[in-house]
Order: structure tokens, then sequence, then C-alpha cells
């Protein structure tokens, strides 16, 4: 949800830092994305989460080779049916000139929206969007940061496109793909340069599960999702899905 695709988003593990005195009284501030990995304040990347992982795939597949349109297609097929998904990922980030982040955890995603980020590494940090809001709790400074979902440009949301409305034709172009160990690794720009990336690389297994993302940013920074464990439709209660803030936590919200 590769601090932060929100922070750590296009901004991995380091988080926006804001200093609140009073728990119990959030204080509204200036408006700000929150983001799932940092980035140079000086490189404007992100749009909508939901809307970056709901394009992350498309592709233009009358410009496909005869076996890649198939392919892309029972893609679709796969995630557009599902309901919800379960599945362990593996995050790292990587700004230019920085050392690589990594971080690690299970995604939960259930229709519509809902997508809820639970860390092993680092322990107890979590990022929950609710299909209206999106919460990112850091337990090292106690921290909640909450932001409307149109507001925020968060990297982490290509991920959304998993339980989206695939449709490849329709925002990417220049598609590629190239046989790798355990699958084929597709390559795509976007048709637009209103969303926060510039490339987009993604591993379909030979069972169609996608089990790797690459998102290179505007400013050369690169955010790694690798997925396995993956689960189809788990039971998933709606309760997963509604943050719930830590006892003492701080909350930094985003005034519109």
């Amino acid at each position: 949800m590769p601090k932060g695709l929100i922070r750590n988003r296009l901004r991995s593990s380091s988080f926006v830092c804001s200093v609140i005195t009073r728990p119990s009284q959030p204080r509204r501030v200036t408006p700000r994305k929150i983001l799932h990995v940092p980035r140079p304040a000086s490189v404007n990347l992100f749009v909508s989460p939901i809307r970056l992982l709901l394009c992350l795939l498309p592709v233009s597949l009358a410009a496909q080779t005869p076996d890649l349109a198939p392919m892309l297609k029972a893609v679709e097929a796969r995630y557009n049916h599902a309901q919800t998904l379960q599945v362990g990922f593996h995050e790292a980030y990587t700004a230019p000139g920085q050392p690589r982040r990594t971080e690690s955890g299970t995604l939960l995603l259930r229709k519509p929206g809902r997508m809820r980020w639970d860390y092993t590494s680092p322990e107890g940090k979590l990022f929950v969007s609710d299909g209206k809001y999106l919460w990112l709790y850091t337990p090292s400074n106690h921290q909640v940061e909450k932001m409307k979902i149109k507001e925020s440009d968060d990297m982490r949301a290509p991920l959304a496109f998993l339980l989206g409305k695939l449709h490849f034709d329709k925002e990417f172009r220049n598609v590629h793909g190239t046989p790798v160990a355990g699958g084929t690794r597709i390559a795509a720009d976007p048709k637009t340069d209103s969303l926060p990336y510039t490339k987009v690389e993604f591993v379909v297994g030979p069972d169609n599960q996608i089990r790797r993302v690459q998102v290179t940013g505007y400013d050369q920074s690169i955010l790694e999702f690798d997925f396995d464990q993956e689960k189809l439709n788990p039971p998933l209660e709606a309760r997963l899905f509604q943050f719930r803030m830590p006892p003492g936590a701080e909350l930094v919200e985003t005034a519109q």
C-alpha cells in the first residue's frame, strides 16, 4: 500500500512525520498526499490510489502478439470474477540515490475498493482503505494519517486493480511480453501523462496469477511487489476493512 504506493507508495517505508500534542483532538492540516513510499518534495507524481491500481494492467490488445492477447484476457477473467482476495506481499522501494527499502505482510482485498495491508515487517504497521478514506498507522511514531481516497495519489493503489474491472486496451500502449522463469513478463507504458508512473511491468504465471508488479515513477523511483500464497474468494468479514484507532495514537487528518 514500495516512508509510506498512503506513504511509502511511491515512497516506501519513510512516512510523513507530523507531531500532534493532543491525541483526542485530531488537527486538520494543509491538504497533502499520504504516500505509501517517500518521494522528493519537488516531484508531483500521483493520483487517486484506487484509480492507480485499476489502471495498472490495461493494454492495447490490437497491438499484441496472438499469444499475449489471450493471456491478458485470462488474467482479466481471473480477477474480475473474484469478490475477495488474500495474498502475501513483499514490497520494495528504491528512490534515486537512496538505499533500497523493503517491507512485507498480507494484503486483503474486497469489492468494492476495500484494501487492508497488514505488515509483519515492520511489525504493527497497517494501511486500510474502507472505500471512502485511507488510513495509515505507523507504530514507530504511534501516529495515524487519514485522507479521502480521491485526494490520495498513493502508489500502493496499483494493487487495487486485482479486484477492479480490467480492460487492458484502454490505459496502456507499447505493450510487449517476454518469457521469464515462472511465466511471462509484460511491460507497458501509460496512454496518458496524468498517471503517477511512466512504466509498469508485471509477471504472470502459467496459472494466470499475477506474481509480480513493478512501477517506475516520474523521478525514476522503483516500487516493486512480489506476491505469493494467493487465495481467491476467501471469506473476509467487513470489519477487517473498518479502521480502529489504536489507544493513545495521534491522528493527522487532511483538510479538503
